[in-house]
């Protein structure tokens, strides 16, 4: 069974930082299309490494079959649901939530 889980959102003041990660399983990580994407409140879907102007950036622990993308220098505008998603696969997490207050 494919699944894809994450974890690590929470509520942060804007400038925090925040790691996030996407542990998937019934698949490898390796050569797969997983990618983080984010839904903000009243947005449609967006991939995150294009919406965080160099502010977010992913890396990946193959072996542990875990995708992290951290996020710096937070803003009340980066306020959504992250979830990570395979195109391919057709699968999506559930997805974590971040908050950013002003």
């Amino acid at each position: 069974e494919v699944r894809l889980v994450e974890s690590g959102g929470g509520f942060v003041q804007a400038g925090e930082s925040l790691r996030l990660s996407c542990v998937v399983s019934g698949f490898a990580l390796s050569g797969s299309d997983v990618k983080w994407a984010r839904r903000g409140p009243g947005k449609g879907p967006e991939l995150v490494l294009s919406a965080g102007q160099g502010r977010f950036t992913i890396t990946r622990d193959n072996a542990e079959n875990t995708l992290w993308l951290q996020l710096n220098n937070l803003q009340p505008e980066d306020t959504g649901l992250y979830y990570c998603t395979s195109t391919y696969l057709g699968s999506s997490g559930p997805g974590t939530q971040v908050t950013v207050s002003s």
